[in-house]
Order: C-alpha cells, then structure tokens, then sequence
C-alpha cells in the first residue's frame, strides 16, 4: 500500500513539474513575442512595412508572413539580408536575441 502511494505521489510530482515546465515555457514565449512586438515599433519597421492597415506600404504586407516562411529563415533572413535575393532591405544591425525576439513575433502574424 505505502510503495502505491510512493509510486502515485512520484508520478503526480513528475505531471506537476511537467505542466508547470509546459506554463513556464508558454510564459517565456509570450514574453519574447511580447518584446518582438515592441522590437518591431523600436526599429521603425512600420515605416516600410504593413501589418494589415498599420504601417507604410514601401516594403511587403507583414500581415502573413509567420505562415509563409519557418522562424528559421526569418531569423536568417533579418540578420544578414544582403546574403538573399534579392538584397532589398537594409541591414538592422540585430543581436541574435534582438532577433530571437522579432522572429518570435513574425512568426504569431498568420
């Protein structure tokens, strides 16, 4: 009976750190996105770019582009434009979390 117990209290603790690790994650994430969001405004990507009806139509609508292209490529394509063709947008000058974090946010815009 105590051995049950022990071994019903251990799978128990191994759900609750589960979850808890899963809530945790989902925090972090909605943070990162949060300051993608505040990235994208701080740099002036509204000023070429659209998401929508916000923003200047010189560069592509944003509005789509988390279902077109994988994080991945995002993030590579941002941080060394030049490298892809064709080379139209200007260097940001972006950290790896600067653009962990506007990836992170492009991507949510389905």
């Amino acid at each position: 009976m105590i051995a049950r117990l022990a071994i019903a209290l251990v799978s128990l603790t191994v759900a609750i750190s589960a979850v808890s690790g899963r809530l945790s994650l989902a925090q972090n994430r909605g943070a990162l996105i949060a300051q993608g969001r505040q990235l994208f405004s701080d740099k002036g990507c509204y000023g070429c770019h659209t998401i929508g009806v916000a923003g200047t139509r010189i560069g592509p609508d944003l509005a789509q582009v988390g279902s077109r292209y994988p994080e991945s490529k995002m993030a590579r394509w941002l941080q060394e434009p030049s490298a892809h063709e064709p080379p139209r947008h200007p260097r940001l000058d972006l950290n790896d979390a600067e653009a962990t974090t506007l990836v992170a946010y492009l991507a949510t815009l389905r």
